[in-house]
């Protein structure tokens, strides 16, 4: 028995009590390719002590780079050959192949990366390739079916089904750093190879870049990490057009409100994010945000987190307008917020 589900304007085949995934799963393969790397690797430190050593009369010198040669996946995002990956897949690298599910093979050429978005954008001269939708992730719900496609652990062309587990989620704990980063949380089985790779929704669209696991040793363990696809696109435009994300700030440092955070600076509820300081050339003091004040949404988002922040401001550049909503002294107003890069103006950032 076949029947339709509409939920939102989307329609989703299930059958008999399931949801069929098979139109995303054939729409989304063609659209994923494999990455093959070569980068070279400096001599370690162990070579660097026995050089110049009597080990040298016997074994010859040894080279001072090594040729090494990593993997990932990529999505080609135009009928032209643009591709959206990891930065951590290209980075460094100084050969660049894809393959294309066809098994056709191309020189790749990178065309720009943002490490902090771990994003990179790889060209191929190539026209008429299939290619994969953005879907807006603002829609993204949580319990919605996806599939991961990439190639893992160098099984080419895997297709692995889940569902969203969380929306806004930082990595800073996993990383041990300060995360610019808000990602799409999935049980999707990713692994080694899956970098790079599309996470779809059930029309085979386009809703994130998958990029990371939370795992102690590298392999999946029920946990995966995608970035949205606003932030992807927003990426991929800039690169495209710049060679060079066009990053845009608040500049202002914030606090997540949690009892504690409440009760230590006397605010009503435990909710919105408190600014600690305000840069005095940032665009929030430019435009009037003031310490002290609580944020509580941007854009009619509401923002509890960093991560909600992020990922709002990810997908703005400087010189656009924002609505911030906050309260100061117990009352709630909004302010239209142009924003900045990170030099305090609106200028283009070049490579």
């Amino acid at each position: 028995m076949l029947v339709f589900s509409f939920h939102h304007g989307l329609q989703a085949q299930v059958r008999s009590g399931y949801v069929d995934l098979t139109y995303a799963a054939e729409r989304s393969v063609n659209a994923v390719t494999y990455i093959k790397t070569e980068f070279v690797q400096k001599n370690s430190l162990w070579d660097d002590f026995f050089s110049g050593s009597f080990w040298e009369e016997f074994f010859g010198s040894a080279p001072s780079m090594y040729p090494l040669q990593a993997a990932g996946s990529g999505v080609i995002v135009s009928p032209d050959g643009y591709i959206l990956t990891n930065n951590h897949v290209v980075e460094d690298a100084v050969k660049v192949t894809i393959t294309l599910y066809d098994k056709r093979e191309y020189p790749g050429t990178v065309v720009g990366t943002d490490p902090k978005s771990d994003l990179a954008l790889i060209k191929i001269e190539e026209t008429n390739l299939p290619y994969l939708e953005f879907a807006n992730s603002d829609s993204v719900r949580l319990g919605e079916w996806v599939l991961a496609v990439g190639n893992p652990l160098s099984l080419h062309t895997t297709v692995t089904a889940g569902i969203i587990s969380a929306k806004a989620r930082q990595l800073s704990s996993y990383r041990g750093k300060n995360s610019e980063e808000s990602y799409l949380q999935t049980d999707a089985a990713i692994n080694p190879g899956n970098s790079g790779g599309a996470l779809v929704n059930t029309q085979g669209k386009l809703v994130g870049i998958n990029s990371a696991i939370a795992s102690g040793d590298g392999y999946f363990t029920g946990y995966s990490f995608a970035i949205p696809s606003n932030i992807a696109k927003k990426v991929y435009m800039d690169l495209k057009q710049y060679g060079k994300m066009q990053k845009a700030y608040l500049g202002l440092s914030m606090i997540e409100i949690n009892a504690e955070v409440a009760k230590e600076y006397n605010l009503s509820e435990v909710k919105g994010i408190y600014v600690a300081d305000v840069d005095e050339k940032g665009a929030a003091m430019q435009n009037g945000l003031q310490e002290g004040d609580v944020i509580l949404s941007i854009e009619q988002h509401p923002v509890n987190s960093f991560a909600e922040v992020l990922g709002v401001l990810n997908t703005k550049s400087p010189g656009e307008i924002v609505s911030v909503t906050y309260m100061r002294d117990g009352e709630k107003k909004t302010r239209k917020i142009t924003l900045l890069n990170e030099n305090g103006t609106t200028d283009v950032i070049t490579k």
